[in-house]
């Protein structure tokens, strides 16, 4: 009995050890939960916390760097901004009016011409022959004609009791009919000289030829193509589109004089000329709800070039003497428009200020209600900057270090919209200039293929439509 007891009492230890490790377990699982819940409400409220400790540590830190810029008083123009193609003003395609073999070529290609300038010779002979055919035929029906008229002077001396009268009437008659005769050889003269006039080919106008069509020695027919094309490229034209919507501001401006036109270059930075808008079409193209108009550029050093695809800038009215600030100035909350102004005499601290915008660019803005032309306001900073908040402005060189700096960022965008029209252009230059080499070559080709761009390669070209200086009316006030 006593080795039984003995023997059960090693069992019933390891039991309650066994016991007593599972409870162990069971509090330290239930202790890392709690750990985890305390960790996972407590830790964000501490991140929190310490976030707008930090946040508010810098705001309250010191004052905020900004630039400045004064507002100024200044006329600033209204653009209307559109894309359009040169085109010459007359073209005419010089072609041979008789048939015959070209002696001469009295031009050379690309030359300036002026009107009756001698361009070619045909062989003259077979008309010259018809023109003295024509003057022989006048000389012999003179002659009938004065033998014709002395035998009715004769008649009519005699008198109706020698001659018949029949006999008179006859001899009267071929007076008339030799008559008749002599104005007809005057006509076949006239057709047989105009005829040999052709045989010289002048031009018809001022302008600058094109490449010879056609080479000295060859057989010309007056169905043939041509001979050369002739340009006139002094003055030129531009035709180009606005949306209809801002047909009747253009008409508006029209009615009260003439309206400049100014000739921009793909890129839009280079005004390549300037001129005067000179009719709007009298209908909408209801496809693409845009109405076409022409101008006229002197095209004096031949900046534009027939068939050239440029931007153009129509001035529809200037604004006098306003307000202007730089567009950054301009900020936009939920309640509108406004700026952050440097306290006079205090510049240490500005004031945020709701403002009136009439119109704004790239560049600048026209403020009408809420600035005076004596006043500074801040250009940027302007995610710490706050009603009253404590500012640093910085020194005319930290200013101009900053403008640099916003030169190279412009130049890093134009290099991006370069980039996105080879892009968008890549199968245009596949298909129509494959062979050119890339630079000035690869531009001109495809100037010169500007109608047969596609969309993509024409909407990238001229930055997705939203070009320079673009016209943007801005209606309302703002207030904080």
């Amino acid at each position: 009995m006593q080795q039984y007891l003995q023997q059960e009492h090693p069992v019933r230890k390891g039991w309650q050890v066994a016991k007593l490790i599972k409870r162990i377990l069971a509090i330290a699982i239930v202790g890392a939960i709690a750990a985890a819940v305390i960790y996972a409400s407590v830790l964000p409220n501490t991140q929190r916390q310490a976030d707008i400790a930090r946040r508010a540590k810098l705001m309250g830190g010191g004052p905020v760097p900004v630039l400045a810029a004064p507002t100024r008083i200044a006329d600033v123009p209204l653009y209307l901004d559109g894309v359009g193609t040169a085109k010459a003003r007359n073209t005419v395609v010089v072609r041979p009016q008789v048939d015959g073999r070209i002696l001469s070529i009295n031009f050379k290609e690309g030359q300036e011409v002026k009107r009756g300038d001698v361009l070619a010779k045909i062989d003259p002979s077979t008309y010259q022959a018809q023109f003295d055919q024509a003057i022989a035929k006048k000389a012999l029906d003179e002659a009938q004609l004065a033998n014709a008229q002395r035998d009715m002077e004769r008649y009519a001396k005699l008198g109706g009791n020698i001659v018949a009268q029949k006999t008179i009437d006859t001899q009267r008659a071929l007076v008339d009919q030799l008559t008749a005769q002599i104005k007809l050889d005057d006509a076949a003269i006239a057709n047989a000289k105009a005829f040999l006039d052709y045989t010289t080919i002048i031009a018809p106008i001022n302008g600058r030829t094109g490449i010879r069509l056609v080479d000295e020695g060859n057989l010309v027919r007056a169905s043939d193509a041509g001979i050369v094309i002739i340009t006139e490229l002094r003055p030129i034209s531009v035709l180009f589109t606005l949306p209809q919507q801002q047909l009747v501001q253009v008409n508006k401006a029209l009615a009260a004089g003439a309206l400049a036109v100014e000739a921009l270059d793909a890129d839009g930075g280079l005004i390549l000329d300037h001129g005067t808008l000179q009719v709007v079409d009298n209908q909408v193209d209801q496809s693409t709800g845009t109405v076409r108009m022409k101008a006229e550029f002197p095209n004096a050093d031949l900046q534009l070039w027939p068939g050239q695809f440029v931007n153009v800038r129509l001035l529809v009215d200037t604004l006098q003497q306003v307000v202007v600030v730089p567009t950054p100035a301009v900020q936009r909350g939920p309640n509108g428009t406004f700026v952050y102004v440097l306290k006079k005499g205090e510049e240490d601290r500005v004031n945020l200020r709701p403002v009136t915008v009439t119109h704004q660019t790239e560049a600048n803005a026209v403020i009408a209600k809420g600035l005076d032309s004596t006043e500074r306001v801040v250009t940027t900073g302007f995610g710490r900057l706050k009603d009253g908040a404590e500012v640093a402005v910085a020194t005319p060189k930290e200013q101009e270090t900053a403008a640099a700096a916003r030169q190279v960022a412009t130049a890093a965008r134009r290099e991006d919209a370069r980039a996105n029209v080879r892009a968008a252009c890549a199968a245009d230059i596949q298909r129509l200039c494959a062979n050119v080499e890339r630079g000035k070559d690869m531009r001109a080709c495809l100037q010169a293929n500007a109608a047969a761009l596609s969309e993509a390669c024409k909407t990238a070209a001229t930055g997705g439509g939203t070009r320079k200086n673009e016209v943007r009316k801005v209606e309302g006030s703002a207030t904080e």
